[in-house]
Parts: structure tokens; C-alpha cells; sequence
């Protein structure tokens, strides 16, 4: 049996006041992701442990079946992996982004103005020219895409043992309140570096060409540098190992790439594939069906929704869950009718993300649908947090969601 797995990150939330005290979940019109609850049952699903860090890397872990408390390293060497950059022993990965100051020196966004994959290139690029393998404290910086990349401490000086913050769960706050702080003596000269790159980086990026060009263009200045979630290179088993599949990840996040890599599956690039609304739905569903004609799993990662919480902007976030129904769940469900490829489709979120609370993730259990054809559907008939908790499959934990959604 077939198994693909539809993530619609972040799409979870809270009742919102202007919504009647509906989620956005509830309020969206999801005539097929309903349709998958109908076929299918329903449950919950804890993706982060308590204790661990609110975001993509440890709730993506625990979706595709890991243990984040032994093999969550910090986001950078996830999108480390997915870049193809190798860490040696002792490297020291970080996720960076470039983003927006206000000028009182608050985080004003944590994508700088959505900077475009062309222009974040020369400005990464321009950093690792100015600063890049320099000193006995050598850093490389390695480009992702539009805000998103990599900083790498090189050479084994550096420790991983401090204080950092995602920006999007700090904005319009000071940054100055938000510096990287050692958590034990190992980690003093690290993070002191880190406040120095913070410091000169931040007035060559303002002066770039690029930047200049986008302040004259009314645009947010990519005017800063912002890492965090620093680790090494985890040792992880892959998922053939553990589950005795092949499998491919579709996705445009750099973080879910890495994870792939790591664990052993095929990663397919999607041309048009942004990580936000205006991401080429159709294409990453073309790529899912045929991906499934060879492989056992498939992967398929929407960042959208994630991105609309993180901007507060609630009709968005509620376009974007229809978006996913329309043009992802809909031709899904669909061309596997018309391949006569019988599969197990999931749906879930990796996390919830508050579009009303400043846009910042929680660790609230996460609504499931599981449609495998081989069993009985239960009574659920919608998708949203609430029917969740009445469904058959109950509430899931550790790898008992991986398990359901391949069928093992």
C-alpha cells in the first residue's frame, strides 16, 4: 500500500473572535480535505515534546516517525543537509535569516520584506566575500532561498550551547533584549561572535546595491542577519532502515529538504515552488503522483499557511487552507483515481501557528485524517481541531502516526 502525507504547516489554531469563535480550520471551505475525514478517521497528534522548541524542525521530526528529544541537532544542520553542505566534526550549523529592522532597532519582519531568491543570492553571497573563512573564528555563509540560509562555524572552535531566538516569534521587539547569550563558559567566544557578526554585517547589508535598490523601491530593507537553532551534524537512521520504505519529499523549505536528505529519501524540486501563497500548487502534486508510481511515501509540504499565520493575517491564512483543499487535496485525490494508484492519504499540520498571537507556534496537539481504504471510516465528516478529538484513532503519540499513515 501507497502512503502519501499532506502537510499543511501551521494550518491549526486558535478560535478567533472575528471568526465567531471558529478556527480558520472551521471557518475555511474544505469540501475534499472533509472528504479524506469522511473516507478516513480521524485523531490528534502531539508532534512537539514538552519542553522542546516551538517550530518546524522538532514537529516535522516527530511526524516523519523520530524522536526529537534524541535526534532534534537545531534547525541550521537540517537545512544544512538540504543545501548539501557537509559539516565536519566540530562544525557549528545555524539557520539564518535576513530580515527587517524598525528603527528603534525592533524586528519589524523575520523575511526581510520577502526578499526574492535573486537578490538574497548577491547579498549572501556579498557576506561570505567581506566575511566568510576569515580569522581563527572562520564562518561560511551558504545561500537558501529568499530569506532563508545557513551559517556554519568552522574548524571546531565554536560551541552550540547558547541562547537564540526564532525572529518570527519576536517581532517588534527589541534585538538588543534578543543577543545571543552563553549558556555555560564553552560557548562565551561563540556567542560574542555572534553579536559582532550581527553588528558589522548589519551596516555593510544596508549599504549593498540590493538593499539600496529595494529602500528606493518602497520595499523592506533585507538589512540584517539573524541566526539561530545552532547544532551538529545528528546521527539518524534512515527511514528505509526503520520502516523498510522508499519515499521522496516534496517541499520548498530548505528545513524539510535536510530532514529528507537525513533520512534517506529522493528530494524533488519543484519549479515555482516558493514556500509562500503564490507557490506552484499544481506543479507539487504533479511531482506527488509521480513520484508514488515508484516510491512507497510520499512527503508533500505546504509552507503557505505557516507563512500567512506568521504575517497575522487571518484572511489570508483562511485562503490559503482553501488553496490547499482546491488545488493540492483535490487533483490529489483525483489523479490517484486516474493512475489507479491505491494509497493511504494523510492530512495533518506539523504545528499549530496563532495568526491572533503575534503569529508564534504552539505545541497543541494537532487535528489528523487518516483515509487508508482497507479500514472502516469513523463518524467524523469535517476537518478542524475540534472533530479531531472525536475520532477513532484517538490520540497519537511518539511514531504511532507515522506507523498509521504508511499502514505498518
Amino acid at each position: 500500500m501507497k502512503s502519501i502525507i499532506i502537510l499543511g504547516d501551521g494550518m491549526s489554531d486558535k478560535p478567533q473572535e472575528k471568526l465567531g469563535g471558529k478556527t480558520p480550520l472551521m471557518a475555511a471551505k474544505t469540501p475534499y480535505i472533509d472528504e479524506v475525514t469522511k473516507r478516513g478517521q480521524m485523531g490528534t497528534f502531539d508532534t512537539i515534546p514538552e519542553g522542546m522548541p516551538l517550530g518546524s524542525a522538532v514537529a516535522n521530526l516527530s511526524v516523519f516517525g523520530y524522536d526529537p528529544r534524541k535526534t532534534f541537532q537545531g534547525r541550521g544542520v537540517l537545512e544544512a543537509a538540504s543545501l548539501g553542505v557537509e559539516l565536519a566534526p566540530g562544525d557549528v550549523a545555524m539557520r539564518v535569516n535576513l530580515l527587517t529592522l524598525n528603527d528603534d532597532d525592533t524586528l519589524k519582519n523575520h523575511h526581510g520584506g520577502h526578499i526574492s531568491s535573486d537578490e538574497s543570492a548577491q547579498l549572501i553571497a556579498a557576506l561570505q566575500n567581506e566575511f566568510g573563512n576569515k580569522g581563527d573564528m572562520p564562518v561560511e555563509f551558504h545561500m537558501g532561498i529568499s530569506y532563508r540560509h545557513v551559517l556554519v562555524f568552522k574548524g571546531g572552535w565554536a560551541s552550540a550551547n547558547f541562547s537564540s531566538f526564532p525572529p518570527h516569534d519576536h517581532l517588534n521587539e527589541k534585538v538588543s533584549d534578543l543577543m545571543w547569550t552563553a549558556l555555560d563558559d564553552t560557548a562565551n567566544a561563540t556567542a560574542a561572535r555572534l553579536v559582532e557578526l550581527f553588528n558589522q554585517t548589519r551596516d555593510f547589508l544596508r549599504n549593498h546595491p540590493v538593499n539600496i535598490a529595494r529602500k528606493a523601491d518602497g520595499k523592506d530593507m533585507a538589512e540584517a542577519i539573524w541566526p539561530w537553532s545552532p547544532g551538529v551534524r545528528p546521527s539518524m537512521q534512515t527511514m528505509n532502515e526503520l520502516f523498510g520504505i522508499t519515499g521522496s519529499v516534496i517541499s520548498a523549505v530548505d528545513l524539510v529538504r535536510g530532514l529528507g536528505t537525513l533520512a534517506g529519501l529522493n528530494i524533488i524540486k519543484v519549479d515555482g515552488a516558493t514556500g509562500l501563497w503564490d507557490t506552484n500548487y499544481e506543479g507539487k502534486v504533479e511531482a506527488a503522483l509521480d513520484a508514488l508510481e515508484t516510491d512507497d511515501f510520499v512527503y508533500l509540504h505546504l509552507e503557505a499557511t505557516d507563512e500567512a499565520s506568521h504575517a497575522q493575517d487571518l484572511d489570508l491564512k483562511i485562503q490559503c487552507i482553501e488553496y490547499l483543499d482546491q488545488r493540492v487535496v483535490k487533483p490529489v485525490l483525483e489523479g490517484l483515481e486516474n493512475r489507479g494508484i491505491e494509497a493511504i492519504v494523510s492530512i495533518l499540520p506539523d504545528h499549530p501557528t496563532f495568526v491572533s498571537d503575534l503569529g508564534k507556534h504552539g505545541n497543541n496537539a494537532v487535528p489528523v485524517a487518516i483515509w487508508d481504504p482497507r479500514k472502516e471510516a469513523d463518524t467524523t465528516t469535517q476537518y478542524n481541531e475540534e472533530t479531531a478529538l472525536t475520532g477513532k484513532l484517538g490520540h497519537m503519540v511518539n511514531d504511532e502516526f507515522i506507523k498509521t499513515a504508511l499502514g505498518i
